[in-house]
């Protein structure tokens, strides 16, 4: 069901102070469901991100066999059927937004003998899943209905004995690795897969801890190579989900460029392949201290103190994009707010996002008051040195993370930012408007 657009202006107030801690990270929440629903027993998760993209993966994991019940705010328990066991869905499977749900249940279902029909809302139906099919149409499936482009909706009959593949992958992307290990776990053989380019390991870390069979091995100068043992049978663990560092980047930045900030960010996750907006903050000057690393859940997590700091331009390599591609909206903010030029290079990823997120970006910088080139796949922002003019309307295009970037960049600009929906921020950080303000943050 579609939501109506709510108009959102956020304005510049006094300084962010207080402590936040940041829902439960997105990737590790919808897996945490996949895995239960792949094993067979009980497992339990604490901090689950009860946000609608991931609430549409609880939901489908019900119509393939589990039962899902929340037990708690964000607790919830998950009873698997176990691979190899999955039910044929009696309705279509409806993901909503939610690009990586989607495309995490294609590898599930290309993998097991059931068909079944995937659709999403009008956003979703613009996205790509050409690439995901690709790897699982050689494990075996079948796409019996697609809209053009290898768009949804479509219908996938997957495969009952998945051929075991060597699969590289045509760019660095967490899903498509993740959709082909996902079908390989109902093969009979070895299913590996060769990135280029070490994606997000959250999947890899998982099906360990679930007790799956998974070898990770250095493959050329920044690639990794996934060997993965069919047809285990997955153990339920107990999961708790740490802070979604995409979601803490833009109280992270918000912090940085708000005059006087002083803001504690509790707990978020400190993977080193999520961590790339963080290192480039650090680079261009801002004041963070990392505090209490620890280990929760299988992951590194830290707390973070984030002060208000002038920021400088830099120059952001193409090699760092996997470890931030969600997080270049809330990046271009803060180099509107630098000194000097800022160049992040190879975006080509923000094409095939909720939107075409490099346009979206340079048009919303624009309304702004800022004025951006693209170069190729290259975004280039000349900072206004802390002396953003702001006073634009922003268009979301139905993107949470569009939303959220420029209503943080109003917060600190010289006249305030309008966003045309704010409705699309439930899919990812449900809580972002009641958090922020508790920090001081002035939404109307």
């Amino acid at each position: 069901m579609e939501v109506s657009a709510q108009r959102l202006t956020a304005r510049r107030g006094g300084p962010l102070r207080g402590r936040i801690k940041p829902p439960g990270d997105k990737s590790i929440s919808h897996r945490a469901l996949i895995l239960g629903l792949l094993s067979i027993g009980e497992t339990a998760i604490e901090g689950l991100l009860e946000g609608d993209d991931v609430l549409h993966t609880a939901d489908v994991c019900r119509e393939l066999g589990a039962d899902v019940v929340r037990t708690g705010e964000g607790c919830w328990r998950v009873r698997g059927c176990g691979v190899g066991s999955l039910l044929a869905p009696r309705k279509t499977l409806d993901f909503g937004n939610s690009g990586t749900g989607m495309r995490l249940m294609m590898g599930v279902v290309g993998g097991h003998g059931i068909t079944a029909s995937f659709d999403g809302d009008a956003s979703l139906r613009k996205r790509p899943m050409r690439r995901i099919l690709d790897p699982l149409l050689l494990m075996g499936a079948e796409v019996l209905k697609q809209a053009e482009g290898g768009r949804c909706p479509l219908e996938l009959k997957g495969a009952s004995e998945p051929i075991p593949i060597e699969y590289r992958t045509p760019v660095a992307s967490a899903q498509i690795k993740s959709a082909v290990l996902l079908a390989g776990l109902n093969s009979p053989g070895r299913t590996v897969v060769i990135e280029p380019e070490a994606s997000r390991d959250h999947t890899e870390r998982m099906l360990k801890y679930f007790g799956a069979g998974i070898e990770v091995e250095s493959f050329g100068e920044n690639g990794r190579k996934i060997s993965l043992e069919g047809r285990p049978e997955l153990r339920p663990a107990p999961i708790a989900v740490p802070g979604d560092p995409s979601s803490a980047a833009f109280v992270l930045v918000a912090a940085t460029i708000v005059p006087g900030s002083d803001v504690i960010i509790e707990s978020m996750m400190m993977n080193p392949l999520r961590t790339g907006l963080l290192t480039t903050l650090l680079e261009m000057g801002a004041d963070v201290e990392i505090n209490d690393r620890r280990e929760e859940g299988g992951e590194e997590v830290a707390d973070l103190r984030v002060r208000a700091a002038e920021l400088r331009g830099v120059d952001v390599p193409a090699g760092r994009a996997p470890s931030m591609i969600d997080e270049y909206p809330i990046l271009a903010v803060a180099a509107a707010f630098a000194h000097g030029q800022t160049r992040m290079r190879g975006l080509n990823e923000l094409r095939v996002k909720e939107s075409d997120r490099l346009e979206a970006v340079a048009a919303g910088l624009r309304a702004a008051g800022i004025e951006p080139r693209i170069i190729g796949d290259d975004l280039i922002v000349e900072g206004h040195g802390g002396d953003v003019p702001g006073g634009g309307l922003v268009a979301t295009h139905l993107d949470h993370r569009i939303a959220m970037s420029f209503l943080c960049l109003g917060l600190a600009s010289r006249r305030p930012v309008e966003i045309d929906d704010a409705s699309m921020i439930a899919t990812s950080f449900p809580t972002f408007r009641p958090q922020m303000e508790r920090l001081g943050a002035q939404f109307a």
